[in-house]
């Protein structure tokens, strides 16, 4: 019984244990679907177009498999932090439905361009909420009104089989039309550009809007696009060394375009610089308020009437220089009277808070037949500042560009209440500043300045008053801070004139060990490497907080290596938000800036332009410009 009894025990564990192991299994086999399941899931690729409240969803991997076959769709590019997007949602939605409901339906759909990134640079979307109309996988802009009535209006009429795109308002010029074009036109404004630009893209929509605006002024004012990388003999022609570059023209005659770069700004400028040069005045007391109160000089000119054949050679030398100067002029013989001034004459004057003993309260100019324009604005550029100006932000680079600039900062207010301590001051530069004609005199106040006179070493110098001097070159130079006076001003300025200061420089240390591929260059070693005459340089200014530069960073080592045999050759960088640049020909406006500064022409290096910034770019370019290379192009 015994041995019955211990056989039944062994069977029922073997059974047990049995069942277990198929419990196991089967959990198993049930994880295994679930798993299966799971890798189905996942095997989701992003092509899926979901609807959210009738509004399709597009991704970078949906789109153009979306967009095929489809007549017209209209497509809003977003963001999911933009608040105007947001505030719109609901107003799209409606217009989703409304489409919904045309014969045939016309899809509504909304990419989220912070993920869609690919999409976003294609349709080259710079704001947010942006519409395109998709007309056969083709964008139309919107700019219409952002209303449910206004969208679908749109789109409906986009939609109709007889639709066209209506034609560019921008005119295309070449080598065929250009001369024809622009010389007979009394005014227009010409864009350079280049196909591969990124700034030309994001101009083109808001330079086409525009000009479609100034067609219907009257008269129109036509805007223009010549593509300089095929018209290189036009681009030479009038010195375009960066895209884009904007130009007006006057019968021929090229200025250079200083507005703005988007729609409205554009249609501005260009409506006021179709207007003439002087604005006409004829009240005593405008131009009396002025000179009491103004900042600039005032500048008149007086003539019998508009058919004064000398009024006319006026307003051709304003043209040139109406960026710059505010033209004023007037046929009011109680407006000569108080110019001291007759019919042919233009009067200069400065505001009453400028004058001194030392100089000329107003100066005039007899226009005659034979005057020459240039003679013209040279009166004008010669006047224009009082013996010791008032530099501001707003005016520095229209006046002060000259070199050399004493500037002399402290806390200038010409308010009523400080107008009398800022004269104080202004009277000690005034003593000094009469007895050096050959040098500009500015006073400036030191907060509008902070960072000009951190760069000068003087921001925590502790005095009331510091003095600079910007030279040549881009050369800085400071006074010693001490109690100011005219007599210490003096010295300073004597000691500069001659050549006992030494500049002030920006640097990062000197690198101890610089044998690398690409020379590290630093403020104090800018003259040393760069302005060497014995050697080409090739510099790349950088920041360090710079994507482009970071992603040029292996190409440009790559460069320094393939070149490193070279004794003639230097490939060099330059940290430009961490050191001076001593010399104003290499300016940096954008990072990376890169030149090319030959043994033999240092004060004209030149610039790398262009989007091939790899090494066989770089190649061609150093091929194409160095004056000493000594392996050929086979044996690099």
């Amino acid at each position: 019984m015994r041995k019955i009894a211990l056989l039944l025990i062994v069977l029922l564990g073997v059974a047990h244990f049995a069942t277990v192991i198929q419990c196991e299994e089967d959990d198993v086999a049930e994880v295994d679907e679930v798993d299966d399941s799971d890798d189905e899931e996942d095997e989701d690729d992003g092509t899926e177009v979901k609807d959210e409240n009738g509004v399709l969803v597009l991704t970078d991997n949906n789109f153009d498999t979306f967009m095929e076959g489809k007549d017209t769709v209209l497509v809003e590019f977003y963001a999911p932090w933009c608040g105007h997007c947001k505030q719109f949602a609901s107003e799209y939605e409606k217009i989703a439905q409304s489409l919904k409901e045309n014969d045939p339906p016309i899809p509504v759909a909304k990419v989220d361009a912070t993920k869609s990134s690919s999409l976003a640079s294609r349709f080259e979307v710079s704001g947010y909420p942006t519409f395109k109309i998709m007309k056969k996988g083709e964008p139309v802009e919107y700019d219409g009104a952002k209303n449910e009535q206004a969208i679908v209006a749109q789109v409906k009429e986009v939609a109709q089989p007889d639709w066209k795109p209506p034609p560019e308002a921008t005119l295309v010029l070449t080598k065929d039309s250009f001369d024809d074009v622009v010389n007979n036109a009394d005014i227009i404004l010409v864009e350079f550009y280049a196909p591969w630009c990124g700034h030309c893209k994001q101009l083109a929509p808001e330079y086409e809007k525009a000009a479609k605006d100034l067609s219907q002024r009257s008269p129109p004012i036509p805007l223009a696009k010549v593509d300089a990388t095929q018209e290189k003999d036009i681009a030479i022609r009038f010195g375009v060394s960066g895209y884009p570059t904007l130009k007006i023209f006057r019968k021929g005659k090229a200025f250079d375009y200083n507005g703005p770069r988007e729609k409205s700004g554009i249609v501005d400028y260009m409506s006021e610089q179709a207007g003439p040069p002087s604005k006409q005045v004829q009240m005593v007391k405008q131009v009396s308020e002025f000179i009491k109160d103004g900042d600039d000089a005032v500048i008149v000119g007086v003539f019998s009437s508009e058919q004064d054949t000398t009024y006319d050679l006026y307003l051709e030398a304003c043209h040139v220089l109406r960026e710059d100067f505010k033209f004023l002029h007037t046929f009011s013989s109680d407006l000569a009277k108080l110019l001291n001034a007759s019919p042919g004459q233009v009067v200069m004057v400065q505001p009453e808070k400028f004058r001194s003993k030392y100089e000329k309260a107003s100066h005039t100019l007899t226009i005659k037949d034979s005057t020459e324009v240039s003679e013209v604005q040279d009166f004008f550029k010669k006047h224009i500042l009082p013996l010791v100006g008032h530099r501001k932000q707003s005016n520095d680079a229209k006046r002060y560009t000259k070199r050399p600039l004493v500037v002399v900062y402290y806390g200038v207010d010409f308010g009523f209440d400080f107008r009398k301590a800022t004269q104080f001051w202004r009277s000690k530069v005034l003593e000094v500043a009469k007895d050096f004609p050959e040098y500009t005199f500015a006073i400036a106040d030191e907060e509008d300045y902070s960072d000009e006179l951190k760069s000068l070493g003087l921001s925590d110098s502790g005095e009331e008053v510091n003095v600079g001097i910007l030279a040549d070159g881009g050369k800085k130079f400071a006074m010693e801070p001490e109690e100011f006076d005219s007599e210490v001003l003096r010295e300073f300025i004597m000691a500069f004139k001659k050549g006992k200061l030494k500049p002030v420089i920006k640097s990062q240390p000197v690198p101890k060990n610089n044998k690398g591929p690409v020379k590290v260059v630093v403020g104090k070693t800018f003259d040393d490497i760069v302005m060497d005459t014995k050697k080409d340089v090739l510099i790349e200014f950088y920041a360090p907080w710079c994507g482009h530069c970071k992603k040029l960073d292996p190409d440009y080592t790559a460069l320094g290596k393939k070149y490193k045999n070279e004794k003639n050759l230097v490939i060099a960088k330059m940290d430009a938000t961490a050191n001076d640049v001593p010399h104003d020909s290499y300016k940096t406006e954008g990072f990376p800036t890169i030149y090319f500064a030959p043994s033999n022409s240092k004060q004209s290096p030149i610039k790398f332009e262009g989007g091939d910034r790899t090494i066989e770019g770089f190649s061609k370019f150093l091929e194409q410009h160095a004056t000493q290379l000594s392996q050929s192009k086979d044996e690099l």
